[in-house]
């Protein structure tokens, strides 16, 4: 190959080279590709940041979910009428869970009473409810816990009014047949419980006439001469049932308590009701009322929540509910009286899952809880990491092809390094590898090629560098041969 031809072959990888990347280099450039190689530095010297960055906004997302996950949650608990003993305690319960900084808070929802909660339940506008187990309630309601037991009493007073005293016509419920009872209440629900008894104990419901009064009629109901028996359904230490019991009898005399001696009967047929028993002096000691124990009929007072209702929610709440028990009871007695529903699962209101499992101690971890989402957040960033890098791979593949470009570049230079015939041919050809070189490494510092791409391409840079080495060594050889023949001549 003739020195014009080798000179036109490397003026071709010069310009080829230079095609690739844009630029011109003008005779006054000291530095090849200046201004784009100060960009590419720029470049470098903003990755820290930029993985900095990505570092913190990742640590943001961990925290925003950490603090979702850990956030209280607010339930809304319908309850009513305002001032009774249930709106009194949920109100404590809240303020006490609020206090105490628990995971799970109460709003306190105001009805009008337990057919209001149950509304409120059933129209989703509550996620709990306090009503009794007697009510009808929504499909799906499940016990968090068990308020109160209530208890049916029933009495007759010693005489119709008159002033004079008469012994009682009714000593028992199989005497309430062709009688009037006054029941206090605000719903029906103590109307049924009591044709309930009164069908049970052997008579006919519609023979006795009953007269439904609201709690704030106690004194009008005990002046009513036609009215031969009361009942209320409560607490054993209910205000209103020992308000009713004091009224009538200074209106009418010392009442007779009516057993409920089917008790046990009803409750095998009747699975919302239970046999209670009624302990002697429960409302008065002095006289003794009643002057010994009877039996009767208990309905319970309930925490209900959906079925649907987190399990884990369900049973941080209860857990808080029986953790502040004791302490709540010094401020409102009426918390000592929360016990924990009926597990069974054929119970008639059966116990919410999230409550069956704090009390049989079989509540689910946090990694039980989470560890799904936290294992589907691993696979999401890893799907999103291979994302990233197929995104990043197809981003720098013009990097990648200037990079392969260079490698068959060099691999041609090697087998035209032997057929150069000047040191400065070399010395141009060697400025125009360690360029690439330089454009090589930026390229692995950007991502563009890899451990492998860079191993491959040091091999073939070796081996021009050996050639170039050897033509060099072979170039001063020949140059000194040709400058000691002068001399033998002129010897």
């Amino acid at each position: 190959m003739t020195a014009a031809g080798k000179r036109a072959i490397l003026a071709g990888i010069r310009l080829d080279h230079r095609q690739q990347h844009g630029r011109i280099m003008s005779s006054s450039d000291g530095l090849t590709g200046a201004g784009d190689l100060s960009l590419r530095r720029r470049k470098n010297r903003s990755s820290p940041l930029l993985l900095l960055a990505t570092g913190l906004l990742l640590f943001a997302a961990a925290v925003g979910i950490a603090l979702m996950i850990m956030r209280p949650t607010t339930l809304r608990i319908a309850v009513g009428p305002s001032g009774s003993d249930d709106h009194d305690l949920a109100q404590a319960l809240a303020e006490t869970f609020a206090r105490d900084g628990d995971p799970v808070r109460l709003s306190v929802m105001t009805t009008a009473g337990p057919i209001d909660s149950i509304a409120a339940l059933r129209a989703r506008k509550a996620d709990l409810a306090v009503v009794r187990s007697d009510e009808e309630m929504p499909d799906g309601a499940e016990s968090v816990a068990i308020l109160r037991k209530n208890v049916a009493v029933l009495w007759a007073p010693a005489r119709k009014g008159s002033g004079k005293p008469a012994k009682p016509k009714i000593k028992a419920i199989g005497d309430l047949a062709g009688h009037r009872v006054g029941v206090v209440g605000r719903t029906q629900v103590n109307i049924t419980l009591l044709r309930v008894i009164l069908k049970e104990s052997g008579v006919d419901p519609d023979k006795v006439a009953i007269a439904l009064f609201n709690p704030n009629q106690i004194a009008e109901m005990a002046r009513d001469t036609t009215i031969d028996a009361f009942m209320t359904v409560g607490p054993l230490d209910s205000k209103v049932t020992s308000e009713a019991i004091a009224a009538t009898t200074r209106a009418r005399g010392e009442p007779t308590f009516l057993p409920v001696d089917v008790s046990e009967a009803i409750a095998s047929r009747h699975p919302l009701y239970q046999s209670e028993e009624i302990p002697g002096s429960a409302f008065s000691s002095l006289p003794a009322r009643p002057d010994d124990k009877i039996e009767t009929l208990g309905v319970n007072h309930l925490i209900v929540a959906p079925k649907s209702l987190s399990e884990g929610t369900v049973a941080a709440l209860t857990r808080q509910l029986f953790a502040a028990r004791p302490s709540l009871a010094k401020e409102v007695p009426s918390a000592a009286k929360i016990e924990k529903p009926d597990t069974d699962k054929d119970a008639a209101v059966p116990a919410h899952r999230g409550a069956a499992a704090y009390i049989d101690g079989n509540e689910r971890s946090f990694m039980d809880n989470y560890s799904d989402y936290i294992w589907g957040a691993v696979l999401l960033f890893s799907v999103l990491g291979s994302g990233v890098a197929g995104v990043r791979h197809y981003v720098k593949r013009d990097e990648r092809k200037l990079n392969i470009l260079h490698r068959e570049k060099l691999l041609a230079a090697i087998g035209l390094v032997r057929q150069i015939d000047s040191i400065e041919e070399l010395d141009a050809l060697q400025c125009e590898a360690d360029q690439f070189v330089r454009e090589t490494l930026e390229c692995y510092d950007d991502g563009a090629i890899e451990q492998g791409d860079l191993a491959a391409y040091s091999l073939v840079l070796d081996q021009f560098h050996h050639a170039v080495v050897d033509r060099r060594a072979a170039l001063g050889a020949t140059a000194a041969n040709a400058n000691s023949m002068p001399r033998m001549r002129a010897s």
